[in-house]
């Protein structure tokens, strides 16, 4: 093994402790699972599924016991700024571990435009923003996170905690000042479109509760990573799965067969109980959770290229600010710049998000297989990791014909990842020569 692959291994003992405390850290993983999913999914479940959009909450919220608690078996015992692409290269080698870091440094980064897209064109929706402002407004959603993670993910973190704090009071809010309206003729018929339209619900929420590879990035900046990591995933899958299923127990109840004709679903509940400040109140959400999501990605995007470029992956200068502590400027400017080819490309063409999400998707999904078969092969057999991983590994491979056309992004970066390998192993046998 090479001495800059070896630096893709978990820190050793002498490695300089992270700071991250287990409040900030579960802001960040609430933050990356939670996602935009809050402001469209509940409307869009409900017009798929009707009353029986609650099930498909449940069933997601099960499947994602087994891929969250790998990540955190994962995370736990070997903390590495290289995350998932770390895994692949102990256990699958450095071409497969190339793949997965680029199909989340070049695929998955296509999201942030998404988000900040989103984000954007709720809150002008609901405040009543002139449409030629979105754009301008999106930026803002991209900028603001990405100066505080120039300051290195603790501060990120204790500013996710607020964040974090801020949209759980107005999840719940909605959901007190809704629930008065709740009623029981509402949820009959339970399957008015069939078990059809509870598994395409079931498709919608699984990108809902994307996002457990996240904690693998930043798993080092932990100060005790075996205690921390496994705490925060479990109170992540519990706050997450009872803030979806609540709150799509109100949706449907409240709102009935109104619940998915409109884009603003959580405007359409606080409305029910005649909250004057209702649009402020959801557009503040809409508000924290397109910045709580950018900051948490762009953390583990920093990190991620710093950890490609010191196994030669992405040019070397990146590689500054890999270790536990350090902030990955370098590889934060990278990202960025990433992102806003995305979101050029995004006004460009006009402004439609769903190709977008397509390669956002089908990247997360490609990221999890190979994954999940690494973690199978890292984690000590007989424990409940390695169980949990086996599962995790089957579903997620089931998971990707799902993706469809949207397959051809991950396989070209797979291409680009196998080419890089060979320049890189004729630029050696020229050097030796």
């Amino acid at each position: 093994m090479s001495i800059r692959e070896s630096t893709l291994r978990a820190p050793s003992s002498g490695a300089p402790a992270g700071r991250l405390g287990l409040g900030p850290g579960i802001a960040l993983y609430l933050a990356s699972v939670l996602g935009t999913g809050l402001l469209v999914l509940p409307g869009l479940a409900a017009r798929a599924a009707g009353p029986a959009s609650i099930l498909s909450v449940a069933i997601v919220t099960l499947l994602a016991i087994p891929l969250a608690g790998t990540f955190a078996a994962l995370a736990a015992r070997h903390p590495d700024p290289g995350g998932v692409a770390s895994y692949v290269r102990r256990t699958l080698g450095p071409t497969a571990a190339r793949a997965a870091g680029y199909w989340f440094m070049f695929g998955v980064a296509a999201g942030g435009a998404v988000v900040a897209m989103l984000g954007a064109r709720y809150i002008a929706t609901i405040v009543g923003i002139d449409a030629g402002m979105v754009p301008l407004l999106a930026l803002a959603f991209l900028a603001l996170p990405f100066i505080t993670n120039l300051f290195g993910v603790r501060v990120a973190g204790w500013l996710q905690l607020v964040l974090t704090a801020l949209l759980m009071a107005v999840v719940v809010t909605v959901i007190a000042v809704a629930a008065p309206a709740v009623q029981p003729a509402r949820f009959e018929p339970f399957l008015p479109h069939g078990w059809g339209g509870v598994g395409t619900a079931v498709v919608m929420f699984v990108w809902a509760f994307a996002g457990w590879e996240v904690g693998t990035h930043i798993s080092g900046e932990f100060r005790d990573p075996r205690r921390t990591i496994p705490i925060a995933t479990a109170v992540t899958l519990a706050l997450s799965g009872a803030s979806y299923l609540v709150l799509q127990v109100v949706t449907v109840g409240a709102l009935g067969s109104r619940a998915g004709e409109g884009n603003v679903v959580l405007l359409d509940l606080a409305s029910l109980g005649g909250l004057s400040a209702a649009p402020a109140l959801v557009g503040a959400a809409a508000g924290i959770v397109a910045l709580g999501v950018m900051n948490v990605y762009l953390a583990a995007f920093a990190k991620l290229g710093a950890s490609l470029a010191s196994a030669g992956d992405l040019p070397a200068p990146l590689s500054k600010g890999v270790g536990n502590g350090e902030v990955p400027r370098r590889a934060l400017l990278l990202t960025g710049a990433i992102i806003l080819v995305y979101f050029t490309i995004v006004l460009v063409t006009g402004g439609d998000l769903q190709p977008f999400i397509l390669i956002h998707t089908a990247s997360m999904v490609a990221i999890y297989a190979l994954g999940m078969v690494a973690a199978v092969r890292l984690l000590p057999r007989r424990t409940l990791g390695h169980r949990l991983a086996v599962v995790a590994a089957v579903l997620t491979v089931a998971m990707l014909p799902l993706a469809g056309a949207a397959l051809i992004v991950p396989v070209l970066l797979a291409g680009a990842a196998v080419l890089v390998g060979v320049v890189r192993g004729r630029l050696r046998r020229t050097s030796r020569s």
